[in-house]
């Protein structure tokens, strides 16, 4: 087997692809657009057409990745303070930051005009919205002050509506439009299903998020980040707020069913996803510790990927 020379243009080549993966933080950029994906596919109107979802995929990719590049030439000084993030190409030096910059500028604009062109100029513009919320708006915020988490969970939630909208073409909630059921009949839908879907996203960001923050709690607090309720950092309080927004996600999630979102079996397994998300909720609460909050982490990952595949296996 060749030794390729850590000197050599394929060992620098591949150096610079795995810079460019952790620069859009890769892994969190595909959750992303995997949501975005599913909701568009959830939308009434749609059928599966490969190059339609292959042209998502890639403007969903531009667009993430464009928002997280920002985030990490914002956040340089203090990732690398912190050991999860002290690697990453632009704080650790690999990259500067003008090519992350021109990067950035580059797939935000060419995403967006994907999005334009294929698909409609209202999704265009939430993506555009999404991009700049997270990039300007949450990023700098989380040294300020808790609401952090509250702001970043809009464009958190944003690539379900975005999704549903390419597909539809309507953002007006209480607008309607006419779809095809699984038997081949034409009926009418409410618009307001890619609310409902921003909505399941939206909530699980609080536990999610609040699980990670408590983890990784000495790291944030060493770079300045204000991302817990409490002041006080992981308290009664912070693992309560989890309790709550992991019950708000009980009626939320069947809404979808309500509003001929999917069907019966997608509603049982929504309910029992949620209830889960209670429990492991409830039991940070009674535990308060590292490995409960690790649970709740590990839970809400497998959470959404189980909901969203529910919803489309199950989709009306």
């Amino acid at each position: 087997m060749a030794i390729i020379a850590p000197d050599s243009t394929s060992y620098v080549l591949a150096s610079k692809v795995k810079d460019y993966f952790s620069l859009i933080k890769f892994t969190l950029s595909f959750m992303v657009v995997f949501s975005s994906v599913v909701c568009y596919l959830l939308a009434p109107n749609i059928n599966f057409d490969l190059a339609s979802v292959l042209l998502l995929f890639i403007a969903g990719m531009l667009i993430t990745g464009s928002a997280n590049a920002i985030n990490q030439i914002v956040e340089k000084d203090t990732d690398i303070l912190m050991k999860r993030t002290a690697n990453r190409p632009v704080a650790s030096g690999r990259m500067q930051v003008n090519e992350a910059w021109t990067f950035a500028i580059i797939a935000g604009v060419v995403g967006t005009l994907i999005m334009w062109q294929w698909f409609n100029f209202a999704s265009a513009m939430i993506g555009l919205f999404s991009l700049f919320l997270y990039a300007f708006i949450y990023t700098p915020l989380k040294k300020v002050n808790s609401i952090s988490v509250l702001v970043g969970a809009f464009p958190g939630a944003l690539p379900c509506l975005i999704g549903w909208v390419a597909g539809t073409g309507l953002i007006n909630p209480i607008a309607h439009f006419q779809g095809t059921l699984a038997n081949g009949e034409v009926a009418t839908f409410s618009n307001s299903g890619g609310y409902i879907l921003f909505l399941i996203q939206f909530l699980w960001q609080f536990p999610h998020f609040w699980a990670i923050a408590w983890v990784a709690h000495k790291d944030y607090q060493k770079a300045g980040f204000k991302l817990l309720p409490s002041r006080e950092g992981p308290t009664k309080f912070t693992a309560l707020q989890t309790v709550i927004y992991s019950m708000l996600m009980v009626p939320v999630g069947m809404l979808a069913f309500y509003f001929n979102i999917s069907g019966m079996l997608a509603f049982w397994i929504l309910l029992a996803c949620n209830l889960w998300m209670v429990y492991v909720s409830v039991m940070l609460v009674i535990k308060m510790n590292v490995a409960a909050a690790r649970k709740v982490m590990f839970s809400s990952y497998f959470y959404l990927m189980i909901v969203f595949l529910a919803l489309l296996f199950d989709k009306v």
